[in-house]
């Protein structure tokens, strides 16, 4: 199909809602695509590449943004969208890997990521064909038609990979899904040995959790705490909620969506490690407040709070190869999740890029939740 692609402007919005409505209905969980205040300050303030795909009538018949914040290096892609009545002739890819050209062109990111749903295998085969390697899965990451399980995809800037800093350990826990990464993105692990667990402690604190959902004063909080950009880290996140311990001996920073089913931990002061014992009484909290399934994004290389999350029932669902820059070298990051859901695979299309990540999954979900006895059996 020879559609015209364009930058979006503010006058395509009512024509963008109108493209998200026809493609996903009303279960569409991203202001990007419905709420025309947040389209408008995405189209205005230059933080998104956004492109737009027209029919040679003039209809609107394509949309791809890759969001980027102000100090991050990382962009996400997002709003992938082609009307159903234009599919089948390639824009989904066309659009793709021209969002994501004009985004690296600036020359201001070292990766890319999208969260790719996995109800059919079409969006799995355009990001590849786009240069995305995969690196994990988020089971239950997200309500949209039910509870779906989304893969995790980045591509990345010439040179970013060659420039990793190496990790000499890890739990042993994620070692399967190093192996997956292995061959899903081509980098090796071979130089990472696998520690066995310290014994950390599992959920021990009875005392309740607070959860503070006051968007605007969390912000402020956020910031004091975590004044420098250095400080804190997980891109295309902004807390709206803060979990506080009773005696107050730490503050965990919340992106809690009721909407979508999720919530991210983002930072947790003083550090990752002082929510040991209470994570339990943590999950219960999120989970009153309409989260089922919690992600934390952690560094490969700190294994304390590695340890205290899988101590806590989270599973290794994906890895991150040098996400974060620091000086010239990059380092990778590790995204653990849980989920209070049953988790059922059989709607979900995994393509045989993503089958040695379902196979990491299940067998770090086996060695947390089912008893060595029961294993054997």
């Amino acid at each position: 199909m020879n559609a015209v692609l364009s930058p979006a402007s503010v006058q395509d919005i009512a024509e963008l809602r109108q493209l998200y409505f026809e493609v996903y209905g009303h279960g569409y969980p991203v202001p990007l695509g419905s709420d025309p205040v947040v389209m408008r300050r995405l189209i205005s303030d230059g933080t998104a590449h956004w492109l737009t795909a027209r029919a040679h009538a003039g209809d609107l018949v394509g949309s791809a943004v890759v969001l980027t914040e102000p100090g991050s290096r990382i962009g996400k892609l997002v709003g992938l969208a082609v009307h159903p009545g234009h599919r089948g002739g390639g824009l989904a890819s066309r659009l793709t890997g021209a969002v994501c050209d004009e985004a690296f062109a600036t020359g201001l990111l070292d990766s890319v990521y999208a969260t790719v749903r996995l109800v059919t295998e079409g969006p799995q085969q355009v990001v590849v064909r786009n240069g995305f390697r995969p690196l994990g899965l988020l089971p239950n990451a997200v309500e949209v038609e039910g509870c779906e399980t989304l893969a995790l995809f980045a591509r990345y800037a010439d040179g970013v990979l060659e420039r990793r800093e190496p990790v000499a350990s890890v739990p042993e826990r994620l070692s399967a899904l190093l192996s997956a990464a292995s061959h899903g993105v081509g980098i090796g692990y071979t130089h990472t040995r696998p520690a066995p667990c310290r014994g950390a402690a599992a959920a021990t604190d009875t005392e309740p959790i607070e959860l503070i959902a006051a968007p605007a004063f969390v912000r402020r909080r956020f910031l004091e705490l975590f004044p420098a950009p250095d400080d804190r880290f997980f891109p295309l996140h902004t807390p709206n909620a803060v979990l506080v311990a009773a005696d107050g001996r730490f503050e965990a920073y919340a992106d809690l969506d009721a909407v979508a089913g999720s919530c991210a931990l983002v930072a947790v002061h003083p550090r990752p490690s002082a929510v040991a014992g209470t994570l339990e009484a943590m999950i219960a909290s999120v989970t009153r407040a309409g989260a089922d399934y919690v992600e934390a994004l952690l560094p490969l290389a700190d294994t304390e709070a590695l340890e205290v999350f899988l101590a806590s029932g989270f599973v290794p669902s994906a890895i991150y190869p040098a996400m974060r820059r620091i000086d010239d070298r990059l380092h990778d990051y590790v995204v653990l999740s849980r989920t209070s859901r049953q988790i059922d695979f059989r709607t979900t299309t995994v393509s045989p890029l993503l089958q040695p990540y379902l196979g990491a999954y299940l067998s770090a979900w086996t060695t947390t939740y089912l008893p060595l006895h029961e294993v054997s059996r």
